[in-house]
């Protein structure tokens, strides 16, 4: 990464939170040292810092006022923190869940926007789903919802726009792409990507430790299945 890219602004977000924001357009290589640098910064295990937030291109650092040193800015200290980190240099990610196989069934049913897509892209709709189902994404950031994953990496093919109009239910486990990232939504709720399959995993489970299947950093691979394999594989 450039020294350009190691460059960033700090905004405070609200009394507890600080916002480094290193670009506003996505851009992989940024967003993968961003994962490095949340975990450099976990491993300093400041007791004022409760939680370390990466986005795609920006690193929140949520902090307890309580448990901030006397006379410490903390806009201050986290800008110092990340510099420090920066400079040192940024390990290799630690062992962690590195890869995830996620099945998706692209049936009709489950699938009401992959026609249109196929259409929009000039493709058929196997190659739609071959281009999806091959290797190379990667979680980028949690957000919207518990659990749900922004995943790049998506075939430039495929980048499509948002929906006109999204929908107040999308059911839980769909697959759906917008411009050049694919989502994967933990349980039913309102949405604006199209849907272009879906997955039998239970993305999201507050009984399970961890709750969230997928993680920042994260390496998918989509593998197609039938609808008779998203039935026998369909979680309780």
């Amino acid at each position: 990464m450039a020294a350009a890219r190691n460059s960033f602004s700090m905004f405070p977000l609200g009394d507890s939170a600080v916002l480094a924001e290193f670009g506003t357009s996505l851009d992989l290589e940024v967003n993968a040292r961003l994962q490095r640098l949340a975990e450099a910064v976990r491993a300093k295990g400041l007791p004022w810092i409760c939680d370390i937030v990466p986005a795609l291109g920006s690193l929140a650092l949520h902090f307890d006022p309580a448990r901030v040193p006397a006379g410490l800015d903390p806009v201050a200290a986290a800008e110092g923190l990340l510099k420090d980190c920066l400079r040192v240099g940024l390990a290799a990610r630690r062992a962690r869940p590195v890869s995830l196989e996620v099945p998706v069934c692209y049936d009709a049913e489950f699938a009401p926007d992959l026609d249109e897509v196929a259409k929009l892209v000039k493709l058929t709709v196997d190659e739609v789903v071959r281009r999806h189902a091959a290797p190379g994404h990667c979680v980028l950031m949690m957000g919207f919802a518990p659990g749900q994953p922004y995943i790049g990496g998506l075939d430039a093919a495929l980048a499509v726009p948002r929906r006109a109009t999204p929908r107040t239910r999308v059911p839980a486990g769909s697959v759906a792409i917008a411009n050049a990232q694919t989502a994967v939504y933990p349980f039913e709720i309102s949405g604006g990507w199209n849907v272009i399959g879906r997955t039998p995993l239970k993305v999201f489970d507050v009984t399970r430790d961890p709750a969230a299947l997928f993680v920042p950093g994260m390496s998918v691979r989509f593998v197609a299945i039938t609808r008779a394999e998203y039935e026998r594989r369909r979680a309780p």
